[in-house]
């Protein structure tokens, strides 16, 4: 399956396919972590998150999601990356790039110009997925100061 299969769209924050997805991510992260005490800082919610992306497959199956919270921090405009999720059977067929190239988008239109985002000690998939997209690992920051489970990266954007 080439990446050019998947349709990306935003979408509401509670829309049902995005909310089916979400919590398909944290069940996931909870068997991971073997608890649902593994995110560090305030959840996203729709009152903060300003784009939401979902993808579908060439089926019409949500496949794959990702959010932007922007950030108000000192330097230049930012915006994290949340909820980035791709069902099981999706991985590895590009999928995840395309959400992430449409959140780099969008947060480009906003004028973010930097790029971070949070994931875990037992998400090395993940960690292999954004150093493979050109994002760097940094210091720990905001909620995540101190976490034993996070690890951090940034991007910036062209």
């Amino acid at each position: 399956m080439s990446a050019r299969t998947f349709e990306v769209r935003h979408v509401v924050w509670d829309h049902p396919d995005a909310d089916r997805l979400r919590r398909a991510q944290r069940a996931e992260l909870d068997e991971r972590y073997g608890c649902d005490d593994h995110e560090p800082g305030a959840a996203p919610t729709a009152e903060d998150i300003a784009v939401f992306v979902l993808a579908r497959d060439a089926t019409g199956a949500p496949v794959a999601c990702g959010g932007l919270r922007m950030l108000d921090v000192a330097g230049p405009p930012s915006a994290e990356i949340k909820r980035m999720f791709v069902v099981p059977a999706s991985r590895g067929s590009g999928v995840a790039s395309v959400v992430l190239r449409a959140l780099e988008d969008a947060a480009s239109e906003r004028g973010v110009r930097r790029l971070v985002l949070e994931t875990g000690t037992e998400q090395p998939d993940a960690v292999r997925f954004y150093e493979r997209e050109g994002y760097s690992e940094i210091p720990l920051y905001g909620p995540y100061v101190g976490s034993e489970l996070s690890r951090c990266f940034a991007r910036t954007l062209d």
